[in-house]
Parts: structure tokens; sequence; C-alpha cells
């Protein structure tokens, strides 16, 4: 009888899991290590399969039940906003083993992170990481304070094998972006008037020539701008994904 419980409950997690996955987009890259699967949530929010290893990406529970989603080995907070960083997911995913990198803002609102300040490389379970600044420019409050000041956000290079995956985090074209190079993916926000519009991404796309550009974080921003403003540009594949 208990064996045919416990056979029971382990069946229905692993129906809810592929359940909870299911109703998200996905692609599959190769590397020198074996295939990367990114899992699109929405938003800013990704989720990455290498191996055994599962990197969350900014997770926010207002996307996804988390509770059927697989606990993190890696946790990455890009900044300190509420839909970027969620405590309340972070501890569901976590785990004594799960390494949780983030900046210093947001550690003064959870502890036992690695912070990782703007141009910080490090290797995280076996995965090289690097900081990248993430800032606005242009888009500012009322008050002329920028959305997102520049020092306190963080977008991260992660090396999955030879596959080198740029995700910018909220920001704008900055230089630091723009002198980027060896990027084979990269994911560049487009949500107005908080980080980029089409023409920043192109044009930021342009000086870096990611192999794949996913526009993501674009919430009702017209992706096919970015589609026809980048459709000259043969060495860079634009890759439009259902980001709820």
């Amino acid at each position: 009888m208990f064996k045919g419980f416990f056979l029971l409950s382990f069946v229905l997690v692993i129906a809810a899991t592929a359940a909870a996955q299911g109703q998200f987009e996905t692609d599959t890259l190769a590397t020198s290590q074996g295939d990367v699967t990114i899992t699109f949530i929405g938003h800013g929010t990704l989720m990455f399969t290498f191996g055994s290893k599962v990197i969350h990406i900014d997770p926010w529970g207002k996307l996804a039940d988390y509770s059927a989603c697989p606990k993190a080995d890696i946790i990455l907070i890009t900044h300190e906003h509420s839909d970027h960083l969620d405590p309340d997911v972070i501890e569901m995913l976590r785990t004594d083993s799960t390494d949780l990198v983030l900046t210093e803002t947001c550690a003064e609102k959870i502890t036992g992170g690695m912070i990782m300040k703007n141009g910080d490389v490090d290797t995280v379970q076996g995965i090289p990481i690097e900081a990248v600044p993430a800032y606005n420019i242009v888009h500012k409050r009322e008050n002329g304070q920028p959305f997102h000041p520049q020092g306190m956000g963080n977008g991260y290079i992660i090396a999955f094998g030879d596959l080198r995956v740029y995700v910018a985090g909220d920001t704008e074209n900055t230089p630091e972006m723009k002198a980027l190079q060896d990027i084979d993916a990269a994911f560049l926000p487009m949500n107005l008037p908080y980080t980029m519009t089409p023409e920043m991404v192109a044009d930021a796309a342009k000086a870096f020539e990611p192999r794949i550009l996913y526009p993501y974080h674009y919430g009702d921003t017209n992706t096919e701008q970015l589609v026809e403003l980048l459709k000259d540009i043969p060495e860079i594949e634009v890759r439009i994904r259902q980001m709820q």
C-alpha cells in the first residue's frame, strides 16, 4: 500500500512539473559540453537547464507556479526591483546547495547570496559568469533619476561550455554593452519606458553582433519593429519567443 502511494505521489509530482513547464516556449542550443535548454517564462524571467544544472534568472512568482518547477542549482538576480527580486520564490527554489548570485542592493533584502559587482568575473559550480553593468542613460523618472541608476544592476554573461549567453537585465544600450565580444546569444530588454526602444536594441546588436538575439522583457512593445531594423544584418538571427 505505502509503496503504491509513494509511487503515485512521485508520478504526480513529475506530471505537475511537466505541466508547469509545458506552458512555456523552449529553445535548445548546442554547446561543447552538451545542450542547454532555455525556458522563456516571461517578463525578465528565464530558466536554463544545462546537463544536471538548473539556473533560474530573476524568478518572479506572478509568472509561474514555482512549487512545480525544478529546484535551482544557481539563481541569478539582476537588480532589486520587485519584478526581478522575489524573496518568496527564491526561498522556494533554494536548497542547501543552491548558489544565489546578486547585487549589493539585492543583498540588503535577502541573505546568503554571493555578491557580484559590475565587472566581476567568477565561476559558480563550474560555470563561468561575468557581471555586466546594467543602467539607464536616457530614460528617467520625473525627478530626473534614471529608472536604473548606474552601478546598481547587473547583466550576466554565462558560459555554457563554448556558448556565451548574455542576459542583459534592465538596461539601455550602454557603452559597456556595445563593447562586448564573442556573444553567441543575447537577451536584450525592450520594455518602455524602463529599458530600450527597438532602435536602441538594434543599435546595441549591430555593435556587438550576437549570433542569436532574443528580445525579452518586452511587454507591449512591437517586436516586429526590431525584426525590421535588423533585417539586413544576416549575421544576427532575431528570434521572437513568447514572454508572457
